[in-house]
């Protein structure tokens, strides 16, 4: 069966499929070549049956490899190629089951979800994030720049659309290790409360803060946002909503809507869904994001329309992730060896797996990163979208390097 579909499906690129019993397979006549080595005989027949699960499991247990190639080449392959597999009724039954695992997510479990992965060794991060440690879509100019570049360029981006006045109180919702936080409070002297539930993430950020000397200019809290009841002027929250789940969309816009004073401006950036609702990857639910849903278009708005927010302006970042997971998976590739002698081979089989296929899946699948900005009231922000890209300024990093962040 699986020889078949192959054989039928393999429209971009070349693929060699070798056997554990010696038998070789060649599919695909033009593009990219890469070998794919089977190591255990049942491995080819649970990946036919349950490929969006068993391809990451199946690769983490040592069940296949690659030759004549990456492993990003194979996933890029096989996600070109064989993007739509289940039939609309199945479809409509995983979707359904989804929903009801994911009906809730409570304080304690988003807690744990949080730790899961970003309670990690914070020596993995530092090795494959920029040196700010930020660990969220970049926004390249172009191809020229460097990681970091575009990931201040990105902080820069966001801070115009939050159209910042000196002295005003900024809530970053999931600050993350305070990168965003430093950046705003160094460069538009605003005073910037961040939230985390990651204990680690909170530690690194205090300490980042007392060695930067931003103690009053940052503040970090260890607490969920649902918990959190003061009023800003701005509010931004990047990479978060991810980890809010389906069923919180309205409780999370009502609390944005309740922390945001008459005059103020709130900035969401997240990853999200060009197409229709669908279930998060059985392996990425496992092993990197328990807890995690990727919103589409439709998702958000509807939660938003209820709300005494206005959608002033929604920004497409198409490209960028790809590129962002490209050089994040280029560091972590080049300190492999370290990790698995800290960690262990499987380990870094499972994020070397974790960060391909995301690769892929932002440059194959219709997936994208928005930014949607919103206000309670409309005039707060200019007729046109003119002062978004007409902005010049030099920017200061966490280290201290200064950066001309040309927009336009």
């Amino acid at each position: 069966m699986y020889l078949k579909l192959l054989k039928q499906g393999t429209i971009y690129g070349q693929l060699t499929l070798k056997l554990p019993n010696q038998e070789v397979h060649h599919f695909g006549s033009s593009g990219p070549h890469v070998t794919w080595v089977m190591r255990n005989k049942n491995t080819i027949n649970k990946i036919a049956k349950n490929w969006e699960f068993q391809l990451g499991e199946t690769y983490i247990n040592g069940g296949w490899d690659v030759e004549d190639g990456s492993l990003y080449d194979l996933i890029s392959i096989l996600r070109k190629n064989f993007q739509v597999l289940k039939l609309p009724f199945l479809f409509r039954q995983l979707f359904a089951l989804n929903r009801l695992s994911q009906k809730l997510n409570p304080l304690t479990a988003s807690r744990e979800n949080v730790a899961h992965h970003y309670d990690l060794d914070r020596e993995l991060f530092s090795h494959f994030l920029d040196k700010n440690l930020i660990y969220s879509c970049a926004y390249f100019k172009d191809d020229s720049v460097s990681l970091e570049q575009a990931q201040l360029a990105k902080c820069h981006h966001i801070a115009v659309k939050l159209l910042l006045k000196p002295g005003q109180s900024v809530l970053d919702i999931g600050c993350g290790w305070g990168s965003l936080a430093f950046f705003l409070a160094q460069n538009f002297d605003v005073k910037v409360t961040g939230l985390t539930l990651s204990k680690e993430q909170h530690e690194v950020a205090c300490k980042r803060a007392d060695e930067l000397r931003l103690g009053g200019k940052v503040d970090f809290k260890l607490v969920d946002y649902r918990e959190h009841h003061h009023l800003y002027d701005r509010i931004v929250s990047i990479g978060m909503f991810e980890h809010v789940g389906r069923e919180n969309y309205s409780p999370y816009f009502d609390k944005v809507e309740s922390c945001l004073n008459d005059q103020g401006l709130a900035l969401i950036h997240t990853i999200a869904r060009t197409d229709r609702p669908r279930i998060t990857n059985p392996w990425i639910e496992k092993y990197i994001f328990p807890g995690g849903y990727l919103p589409s278009f439709s998702e958000m708005c509807s939660a938003v329309e209820p709300t005494a927010l206005q959608m002033t302006d929604i920004e497409i970042l198409d490209g960028h992730y790809e590129r962002t997971l490209a050089a994040w998976r280029q560091h972590f590739l080049e300190h492999r060896e370290k990790f698995k002698q800290i960690k262990g081979e499987k380990f870094c089989r499972m994020w070397e797996f974790y960060l391909a296929s995301s690769e892929a899946s932002f440059r194959y699948t219709r997936l994208t990163v928005m930014q949607m900005q919103l206000a309670k009231q409309s005039d707060i922000v200019p007729l046109t979208r003119d002062y978004i890209y007409q902005q010049k300024s030099t920017v200061q990093s966490t280290e201290g390097t200064e950066l001309q962040a040309e927009i336009a």
